[in-house]
């Protein structure tokens, strides 16, 4: 009988051994995370709850308070060109995307021939990758749909700044569901959050890990939010206030309840990520294409410049990443990085690594590593460890906008675009340089201290503008006279080359 009882005893032994090897193998199956990552669109440095108090954003201060906020993270200084380095890990000028936004009647899109972060994903094994909100990398050709760039779903808009209730650009509907025109109704901010939701829901279901890429076109203009919202926000007494400030002050309220629906949908969001039980393992990124208007005071304070520029107000942006079961809780990393180090660091979360294409580097790094460790909780040096670049020639090429900042310091240079053969000089650009190390907000230029410095600077920035290539998106201007919508802005999928919408004849 003992030795039933001890034979007994062993083999539930190697049972729980065996159970235990089970789910420790399952556990390392299940070791990619599923993946949120989420853009505000022209949010300023100085409109989160966490750097402002004015501004009412819980959902986005939990994920710095439960994660580890980026101080020192870096974007495009407006909105397509940063999403072209989102998804591709390279700095948009090598393929065109930098000089300017992609605006309705442009034919120009994200070229097929990048590889993108949600194709590289699918390689990894995440059978669901959709997107929600603001595409914003070309919209008039199907070969530029997220459905053709790697992504499985798509609900949103393919232009920027629609209106936010009816849902249009040009006068036009433009909402989508996938490939098809939408009659949704709603306020966007709202409709993104739900349908991203939505399908969180659905996702976190399946055998893979799911890419979730939730590019709110909040709180970019036009400035328009429910009266609801608006009101909580409403300054009394403007009866003896002038109208301009009476106006500014609507603005500012508007503003303001923008981004407190654009954070309440981020708190749905994180709900249904913790609903489905997945959250410990389900990273979430945030972060701002770029700074805040100029139009609108102190979006960006303490830093100096805005949005289309590239002072740091323009270009440093609130982001923050949550990983429960990887990332320290309340951590801060003060190293630089940036918008291009978003996809190699997701690739490296998911248990993968960048093919280098031969003639197309990769320019971004993997960031895991110092987020795993202690680095992120403490505050380190402020010296740059590698050059950061800035660029766009929105206007005109007789005036460009370039900065880097390298080893603490950062050259700014306004004017002509930059070749080889016309150097920096003084009577045709703005030359400024910053010690960022000891002067953050750029209050002092130093240029006429450190020649040498500028000079360097200068060729590094010189060989940057080198790489935009001849048929890069042209300035925001050319090809929008005459430009008529397509209906819906529906694509031909049958023809993913085709392009859509036409021209008045000027001799009508």
């Amino acid at each position: 009988m003992c030795r039933q009882l001890v034979a007994i005893i062993v083999h539930l032994f190697f049972v729980v051994l065996s159970f235990d090897s089970l789910a420790a193998a399952a556990t390392s199956e299940s070791s990619q995370p599923n993946i949120v990552l989420i853009v505000a669109d022209d949010l300023g440095w100085n409109c989160v709850g966490y750097h402002n108090q004015q501004y009412q954003t819980p959902n986005i201060d939990r994920i710095v308070s439960e994660g580890v906020e980026l101080n020192r993270f870096y974007v495009a200084p407006m909105c397509s060109p940063t999403r072209a380095g989102l998804m591709t890990g390279r700095y948009p000028i090598r393929f065109g995307c930098a000089r300017s936004v992609i605006p309705p009647y442009r034919d120009f899109g994200l070229p097929v021939s990048e590889l993108t972060l949600p194709e590289r994903l699918a390689d990894l094994g995440y059978q669901n990758r959709g997107t929600f909100g603001k595409w914003h990398l070309g919209h008039r050709r199907a070969k530029w749909h997220p459905l053709n760039q790697g992504f499985t779903h798509f609900h949103g808009h393919y232009n920027g700044a629609i209106d936010y209730f009816q849902l249009t650009r040009e006068g036009v509907r433009d909402w989508h569901v996938n490939d098809q025109p939408s009659d949704q109704q709603g306020y966007s901010t709202r409709l993104i959050a739900e349908a991203a939701s939505e399908w969180i829901a659905e996702s976190a279901s399946a055998d893979s890990p799911y890419f979730c890429y939730v590019p709110f076109n909040a709180p970019h203009g036009p400035l328009q939010a429910p009266e609801e919202t608006i009101a909580n926000f409403a300054r009394a007494n403007q009866d003896r206030v002038s109208a301009k400030r009476r106006t500014n002050n609507k603005k500012l309220a508007t503003l303001k309840a923008m981004i407190l629906e654009m954070d309440e949908g981020i708190g749905r969001i994180l709900q249904t990520v913790e609903e489905s039980g997945e959250s410990d393992n389900t990273l979430v990124w945030f972060l701002s294409d770029n700074g805040g208007v100029g139009s609108l005071p102190k979006l960006n304070k303490p830093l100096r410049g805005s949005k289309l520029t590239v002072y740091e107000g323009g270009i440093r942006v609130p982001a923050c990443v949550r990983w429960p079961s990887k990332f320290p809780a309340g951590g801060r990393n003060d190293r630089v990085c940036g918008y291009i180090d978003v996809m190699p660091t997701l690739v490296d979360a998911a248990s993968g690594s960048i093919t280098v294409v031969p003639g197309r580097p990769i320019d971004g790094i993997s960031l895991l590593a110092s987020l795993e460790s202690s680095e992120a909780n403490s505050t380190a040096s402020t010296k740059d460890d590698r050059p950061w670049y800035s660029y766009h020639g929105q206007s005109s090429e007789d005036e460009e906008y370039l900065a880097v900042t390298a080893d603490g310091w950062k050259l700014t240079v306004v004017g002509p675009r930059l070749i080889a053969e016309r150097q920096l000089q003084e009577d045709h650009h703005r030359i400024e340089l910053f010690q960022l190390a000891s002067d953050p907000y750029e209050t002092t230029n130093v240029a006429s201290q450190h020649p040498s410095r500028v000079e360097e600077l200068g060729r590094m920035l010189i060989q940057h503008r080198a790489l935009q290539p001849l048929d890069g998106v042209p300035t925001y201007e050319v090809g929008r006279e005459g430009f008529i919508p397509p209906p819906n802005w529906q694509l031909d999928f049958s023809q993913p080359d085709a392009l859509v919408g036409s021209y008045k004849n000027e001799s009508e």
